[in-house]
């Protein structure tokens, strides 16, 4: 039977528009994950959604340069992710993020003989 390990997931919901000093803002968060060490980011696109307007966007009427939805998803042990949360603090602004109980399975749970290619 393959267990995994208490984590948290962090999700931080942004658009292609969001920029930090000129540069796309989840490539910052990205960046930022990857300087403290955590498990694990990555980036969405999201193809369709809404938000505070209540209006569903889907992406065959974003025009070529909208703001698209992008999330980025974060996942590290509970301390870990908690501990990375105050380098996100200069970085949302209207930004959502949302954390989530998880477990995870890494890769040597999934494969204990080191059978998988490098």
């Amino acid at each position: 039977m393959i267990t995994g390990v208490a984590g948290l997931r962090l999700t931080i919901h942004v658009t292609t528009g969001d920029l930090w000093h000129h540069r796309p803002l989840y490539a910052e968060i990205v960046h930022r994950a990857h300087r403290a060490g955590l498990a694990g980011a990555s980036v969405l696109r999201g193809i369709e959604g809404y938000g505070f307007s209540r209006r569903i966007h889907p992406q065959h009427r974003w025009p070529l340069g909208h703001r698209t939805p992008i999330v980025v998803v974060i996942v590290d042990t509970a301390e870990r992710i908690r501990a990375f949360l105050p380098e996100l603090a200069d970085l949302i602004g209207s930004g959502i993020a949302v954390l989530d109980q998880t477990e995870i399975i890494d890769e040597v749970a999934l494969d204990p003989e080191g059978l998988s290619a490098p």
